[in-house]
């Protein structure tokens, strides 16, 4: 099984956020998707950031993250608008944090 940082654009903070939600090796991330990965960095507490979520996008296909241009560009900012429309609880995900950071929630168990 690969590291998640094997993949091009995944540096080290982002494997380390993926991680603290479960996903743990490339071949998942690659297998649930970058949609699906979002989704759970954002119920992990994680603020949204429409970089982050096409260079996710990016890293699952193999690209350059500044490979997104134009209309896909817009189609995923699209996609990252409703993801967070409806899957980001601001005071959910600072509660779901810390409790992270104390170790209640077992990352493994989402």
């Amino acid at each position: 099984m690969a590291s998640i940082s094997s993949l091009r654009n995944i540096g080290p903070a982002t494997e380390a956020a993926l991680i603290k939600v479960g996903i743990l090796t490339a071949e998942t991330l690659r297998d649930i998707g970058a949609d699906a990965a979002y989704a759970r960095l954002l119920q992990g507490g994680n603020r949204p950031h429409f970089i982050g979520y096409y260079v996710l996008h990016m890293a699952v296909q193999g690209r350059p993250w500044n490979d997104c241009k134009g209309e896909e560009k817009k189609a995923l900012r699209k996609s990252f608008d409703a993801l967070c429309a409806g899957g980001f609880d601001t005071a959910r995900a600072d509660l779901e944090r810390i409790l992270n950071l104390i170790g209640v929630i077992d990352p493994a168990q989402r």
